[in-house]
Formats: structure tokens, sequence, C-alpha cells
């Protein structure tokens, strides 16, 4: 996930309306809520997974402290320093491996794939996101996993966000897509390196989570 810069002012960004459940691109699509009524459960899941693997500023290969807060559960977990992007079976920081993925993650993940068109979707990894008032996540595009065939599923918890979806180059036009408490992302096929992130969160306050924007990104990495 490399950090490139990519300006708020940047010439090539479209904000862009649509209704809850949408189309993205062939292969990508929006799922508005389909997570909601499973919020207050996976949202105590997390805690329970960042008791065992707190959530940590990464260093990127540059040396650049990332602004997001990450973890991971599953079988794999993504990390960043300074040799590189990669997946890992055991949490460099605690020297365990990374908490179990949860039934409920695991299902959950399987149940949106499957209404975005890809069947039999099961994950062995998902990273956990801690966005705070002014973090963000730089276009990037999920290639670090063996097998581009399997599609990337994105849970939106907590405080809204902009998602910023590009296309196959980094210098893409890049539409902003406004992401709300619950809402899934689905990308795969000939979406699957499409060049995606998240503008600067903005302030706010949400109930269940406080000032904070979490996101759960579920993969099948090895």
């Amino acid at each position: 996930m490399p950090p490139d810069p990519v300006p708020p002012g940047h010439p090539s960004f479209d904000l862009f309306t649509a209704p809850r459940d949408h189309v993205l691109a062939p292969g990508a699509m929006v799922l508005g809520g389909f997570a909601r009524n499973d919020a207050p459960a996976l949202l105590a899941a997390i805690d329970h997974i960042a008791a065992a693997a707190p959530f940590r500023r990464m260093t990127t290969p540059g040396g650049r402290t990332m602004s997001v807060a990450m973890t991971n559960c599953g079988q794999a977990g993504w990390i960043s320093d300074r040799s590189g992007y990669r997946y890992t079976p055991v949490d460099p920081a605690t020297g365990r491996p990374w908490p179990a993925l949860p039934v409920l993650f695991s299902a959950l993940a399987a149940q949106a794939a499957a209404q975005a068109g890809f069947a039999g979707f099961q994950p062995d990894a998902c990273l956990i996101n801690r966005y705070d008032p002014g973090t963000r996540l730089t276009l990037h595009q999920d290639r670090n996993e063996r097998d581009f065939d399997r599609p990337i599923v994105s849970v939106s918890l907590g405080l809204p966000a902009l998602f910023l979806w590009g296309g196959p180059a980094r210098t893409d036009r890049v539409r902003r897509i406004p992401l709300e408490h619950g809402d899934v992302v689905v990308w795969g096929g000939p979406a699957r390196l499409t060049y995606h992130g998240i503008h600067t969160l903005a302030d706010g306050i949400h109930p269940l989570t406080g000032r904070t924007r979490l996101n759960l990104t579920f993969r099948l990495a090895r």
C-alpha cells in the first residue's frame, strides 16, 4: 500500500453520487448498509483482536510513518516496514500468530462477495484500519496477494468517509464515493487492481465509534 500523495485539489477528482447500492465499474459494487446490523458484533470483535494485536502506525519502505493505524487477523497479516510490503503469519510486534479470523468476519465477507457476483470467496486475511480525523489512505493497488482472481471486500464502520476510486493507472480520473457506517465495497475481476484510497477523514462523532472510522479489508492473501 504505497503512500503516494493525492492532493485534495487534484484536477481529476469527481464527486460521485448514486443510489446506496450501485455498480462502480465492471466487477466493483457498493452494497449500502450491508454490514450495519452486524456492526456492534463486528466492533466487539475488533476490540478483542486489538487487545491481542494492538493497532500500530506502520513504516513504509521509504521510512515514512503511515497516518492510519493498523492491525490484522487471520492466517496472514499485511505489514509494511523498511523491508517492504508483505504478508506474514506472525505479528512482528508480539512474535505471536495474528488473532484468528472470527467466524462472523469470514461469513460477512463471503456473503458480500456473493452479493456482488463473486461466489465462494473464503478470505484468509483481514487488515483492520483505524482512521482518526485528519488521517487518510492515499491511492494504491492491493497487489501483495498471490491470486488476483479473488475479490477484495471492504467494510466501513463508524464515521463517514470519501472512498477514492480511480482506474488501472494512478493518473486515471478519481471519483470520491461517500461511504457510510455499514457500507461494503467489493471489487474483483476486471476491477481487481483499481487504484483506490480514502480521502482525509473529516472530524465528527459516531454513536458507536466516537471520533473514529474503522475499516475491515478482507482478502485471500496466500
